[in-house]
């Protein structure tokens, strides 16, 4: 199945004929946005402190609170 160019341009025209031609600047301007923004978070190294899981921190749960009542 071949899209031609000038079926391309029709679903274009009719998309914009449906939403508008702001509401399509503002979507292009938003995803370009995010698109950056990600570009960029994937770009930094990750300088996040090592967590403990969820199980860790469930165990030392009960060791601090009995410190707390001796």
């Amino acid at each position: 199945m071949h899209i031609s160019i000038s079926k391309l341009l029709l679903i274009f025209a009719i998309i914009v004929v449906l939403f508008g031609a702001k509401k399509l600047r503002n979507f292009g301007e938003d995803f370009g946005e995010a698109l950056k923004g990600f570009r960029k978070a994937m770009a930094e190294p990750e300088d996040l402190p090592p967590t403990t899981s969820p199980a860790t921190s469930g165990r030392q749960e009960p060791q601090r609170q009995k410190e707390k009542m001796d």
